[in-house]
């Protein structure tokens, strides 16, 4: 492994896009330190933590920003409007017939619904950033002696509007920058980055509670071996797959024989990514937000304490929504009959099963039980930081969907630096001995020209010219072009054999 790295400085357009991806990151956390207008961020980090603590939507949106909505920061709703915006989308192609044959038209159809995509953003974020400025006015009349504002009003939120807006529109811009001209998928890239600084600061809480006696030696080498093994899980779980055998029926062209190869279409695990449990936090989180409004009622009470995060009752609701949104989204997201046709129209077939409709049944059959334990999984991801926090008194938050999101940004990156090794003779991470185009290493469904990273956290395929929100993978989406279900060679006849 440590000879393949020492390959990438070797090739002067990969170490270009990997200092160019670094030098916009450092762009991006530069600016999460600029505060709003007329906003104490010192005021505004205390008044948070008080408020959430960091275990609802807004530490969601918090980690995915890098703390830059506890700092009030311009950028702090980070890429969040875009990722809904693109969820829209995505959600809107299987409603709206129109959607969905823009999206099928090529690549003038997919320029479209990113426009759009685009378009929703910038909605999106102006509804956002006015919900945020009536939010500080709010716990600014709660708390007027902590001074978190110096003008309230309506000047107040609509700079406020403006500025949250065009750090949105920015950090978007620096994402689509990085996919085209970077490493890996921008988007992506970018939160991972947020989560990821918030690292050195639970390293260093970890560090003083075991130097105050809060944390003993034995639970600081358990923490650390829970840390190594949920890593080494969901890394396991998200690079699995289930390849299902293809082949591919014979034809003859004049006097040349065609086809006849085995493939395999391969459906990985986690179809969902990371959506069910951004989903299911939204959820959870709407009863105790509408009892908020009734704590003088014993009802509301009860609600509010039914619904607190990581409460053994808020736990079990939250893993059934994960595991049901797994479900829902893999269904939304996978069309079984669509897989069928692609496959039909390449002279390609599942062996012992009839093409069509018997075909799309097998898959389905296929996602069900796949999706089955993946969302077991996802479910047990997602409680681990409250089991963590329960049992070690960790002051930190650490899996759920951040550790989702680093491990398939971290595998999907890598898959891209690779294939622009082996598009340049050099061997990959996970080729053998002669390297190259001989030693493998090729990656699942994609080519070496897919400079956007594939997946990533995004619904869309490689075949996306910009990057996605967070969503499923690229090998998703069948089409008879993907790279693992190619016929044979043209040139490849009966005298070659």
């Amino acid at each position: 492994m440590a000879g393949k790295w020492r390959n990438i400085p070797k090739i002067p357009e990969l170490r270009r896009r990997i200092l160019f991806s670094l030098a916009l990151l450092a762009i991006y956390r530069i600016g999460v330190f600029i505060t709003v207008p007329g906003v104490d961020r010192t005021a505004m980090s205390e008044m948070m933590a008080a408020d959430d603590g960091g275990g609802g939507v807004l530490g969601l949106v918090n980690l995915f920003t890098g703390g830059a909505l506890e700092l009030m920061s311009i950028f702090a709703l980070g890429i969040m409007p875009y990722i809904s915006a693109a969820i829209i989308m995505q959600l809107l192609t299987v409603v709206v017939p129109t959607i969905e044959r823009l999206k099928k038209e090529g690549e003038a159809g997919r320029k479209k619904v990113n426009q759009y995509t685009r378009y929703g953003t910038v909605l999106l974020g102006i509804i956002q950033g006015f919900g945020i400025s009536m939010y500080l006015e709010n716990m600014h009349s709660q708390n007027p002696e902590m001074g978190l504002l110096l003008n309230p009003g309506w000047g107040f939120r609509l700079l406020t509007v403006l500025t949250l807006t065009a750090g949105t529109i920015f950090v978007m811009w620096l994402g689509e920058q990085i996919s085209e001209r970077g490493v890996g998928n921008g988007i992506s890239i970018v939160i991972t980055a947020s989560i990821i600084a918030f690292f050195p600061s639970a390293v260093f809480q970890t560090y003083t509670s075991y130097q105050t006696g809060a944390m003993s030696t034995f639970a600081i080498g358990a923490l650390i071996f829970v840390i190594i093994a949920a890593i080494t899980f969901t890394t396991f779980m998200e690079t699995a797959q289930r390849r299902i055998p293809l082949q591919y029926a014979k034809r003859m062209v004049g006097r040349k024989i065609y086809g006849g190869q085995t493939h395999h279409l391969p459906l990985r695990v986690n179809m969902a990514g990371v959506i069910p449990p951004i989903f299911a936090m939204s959820i959870m989180m709407a009863p105790s937000t509408i009892a908020s409004y009734f704590d003088h009622h014993a009802i509301g009470q009860a609600m509010q304490q039914i619904f607190m995060p990581g409460d053994w009752r808020y736990n079990i609701f939250y893993a059934l929504a994960v595991i049901f949104f797994c479900f829902f989204y893999t269904a939304v997201q996978v069309n079984p009959m669509d897989i069928a046709d692609n496959l039909k129209k390449s002279n390609a077939f599942i062996p012992g099963i009839r093409p069509g409709k018997k075909t799309a049944e097998y898959i389905d059959h296929s996602l069900t039980r796949l999706t089955a334990a993946a969302s077991a999984y996802v479910a047990a991801v997602c409680i681990l930081p409250y089991f963590l926090i329960d049992e070690f008194g960790v002051d930190f938050y650490f899996g759920g969907t951040g550790l989702l999101i680093i491990v398939i940004v971290g595998i999907d990156t890598l898959n891209d630096v690779e294939n622009h090794l082996i598009t340049r003779h050099y061997e990959g991470f996970g080729s053998g001995p002669g390297g190259g185009e001989e030693g493998g290493g090729a990656i699942a469904g994609r080519s070496p020209d897919d400079g956007a990273g594939g997946g990533g956290i995004a619904g869309r395929g490689p075949e996306d010219d910009q990057p996605g929100g967070i969503a499923g993978r690229g090998e998703t989406d069948f089409e008879p072009s993907d790279t693992d279900f190619e016929p044979s060679d043209p040139d490849f006849d009966d005298d070659d054999r």
